[in-house]
């Protein structure tokens, strides 16, 4: 099974080497048929710190790293 990637916008980076990800997501409601957008956080490893609030940034899946982070960094 190939690995998740996603995109969103980076709302925290107060832990070491740690960032928290939005990801937002739009669908249509199956009977009113009006766009929809959620958004849902995820915990990503930033081994070089490198990412700041409001960076657009991608990650992927990987092993668990923590008890809460289970993501990497791919891009910035």
């Amino acid at each position: 099974m190939p690995k998740r990637i996603l995109t969103g916008v980076v709302t925290s980076n107060q832990n070491e080497q740690t960032i928290t990800v939005s990801v937002e997501r739009r669908y249509k409601h199956p009977l009113l048929q009006k766009t929809i957008r959620k958004s849902k956080k995820y915990r990503a490893h930033d081994e070089l710190n490198a990412c700041k609030v409001g960076d657009q940034v991608r990650i992927i899946e990987c092993a668990p790293r923590s008890k809460t982070k289970r993501w990497e960094l791919v891009a910035s």
